[in-house]
């Protein structure tokens, strides 16, 4: 089994959770990340996620390319959202449902 694993994250502007987070000036909502991170897991591994930390760095804007990246380090799993430029915007670990 693979030790690591990405997928490209795009939220698109129509998203239903970007209409009441801040509107004028919108980002995407941490939420939307971890739901996004969970099925990333899942299309992985094909497990769900149980418990999960997570760190915000940086806002993701809408329409904004970033990459999804989950590897196994230590017997768990830790997963970034990282830009084109190497920008990190939310970090963690997370673990599946047991």
């Amino acid at each position: 089994m693979n030790a690591r694993y990405e997928t490209e994250l795009r939220i698109t502007a129509a998203h239903p959770a970007l209409a009441g987070h801040f509107p004028g000036n919108p980002v995407v909502p941490g939420v939307v990340l971890l739901e996004r991170v969970a099925a990333a897991f899942k299309t992985w591994r094909g497990l769900s996620v149980g418990k999960l930390d997570a760190k915000f760095t940086r806002p993701l804007l809408p329409e904004q390319q970033a990459l999804i990246e989950l590897r196994e380090v230590d017997g768990g799993v830790r997963f970034s959202v990282i830009l084109g430029d190497g920008t990190t915007l939310a970090r963690g670990t997370l673990e599946a449902t047991s």
